[in-house]
């Protein structure tokens, strides 16, 4: 991924002033989502960019594993929670990894991809268009979506900023899925909960945000995945 750090760079300061920007990092070693939930667990694909893959984090401090750890804490032992972040993944990319990262067996996917389009400059329709064939191809497949959704910088325009913002609302709502508007909330624009880079969230960020969306993720076990398991 050369370049990327560059991008990342240059577009860091006029990002955080809105509090958005996200890791167009060099790329970081994904967890491989393939294999069975390990004893039967109902195994949930973590799928995204260097937010959920954990960039420079150790993987106890990942997004998934805290989430895993959540869950059993709330009660939800039997669910696993699989890491399949790749930094500075694209829609585009996510979709082309999409059948090897959500092996046979899957049983819930947690979708968080669009934020290096945005820092890209990308198209938003090209996103939309993307993220909606992700989503189709999970859904043909019988795998329920927790779309986590992603705001654009204020500093791209009006228009692009009402193109992007839309995406995650009108997936959600065309496809029935269940939504969570915005995957940072509680960790970006304090730099208390962010690495040096002002991008990615620390070890305590992801904590915040875990604490954040465990009800949105609670609701949509409880609503889209358990029932399919009687």
């Amino acid at each position: 991924m050369r370049h990327m750090r560059p991008l990342a760079t240059r577009l860091a300061a006029c990002l955080l002033a809105f509090g958005v920007g996200l890791g167009l990092a060099a790329p970081a070693a994904a967890q491989n989502a393939s294999g069975a939930g390990e004893n039967g667990a109902i195994r949930i694909v973590a799928f995204g960019d260097s937010l959920m893959a954990g960039y420079q984090l150790p993987g106890s401090a990942a997004f998934p594993t805290v989430l895993d750890r959540a869950l059993d804490a709330a009660g939800y032992a039997d669910v696993e929670i699989v890491n399949a972040g790749v930094s500075g993944d694209t829609a585009a990319a996510g979709l082309a990894r999409l059948d090897w990262s959500v092996p046979d067996g899957t049983d819930g996917v947690i979708l968080e991809l669009g934020a290096n389009d945005m820092l890209r400059g990308l198209d938003p329709a090209r996103t939309y268009e993307t993220l909606d064939a992700i989503i189709e191809r999970l859904t043909e497949r019988d795998i329920p979506v927790l779309l986590a959704g992603m705001y654009a910088a204020r500093n791209m325009g009006p228009d692009y900023v009402e193109a992007f913002d839309a995406i995650f609302p009108r997936l959600a709502e065309e496809h029935d899925l269940v939504l969570y508007p915005f995957f940072l909330e509680g960790a970006l624009g304090n730099p208390g909960l962010m690495l040096d880079d002002g991008i990615h969230p620390n070890a305590e960020g992801v904590e915040v945000m875990v604490e954040r969306m465990l009800p949105t993720v609670v609701r949509f076990l409880d609503e889209r995945v358990l029932p399919g398991q009687g």
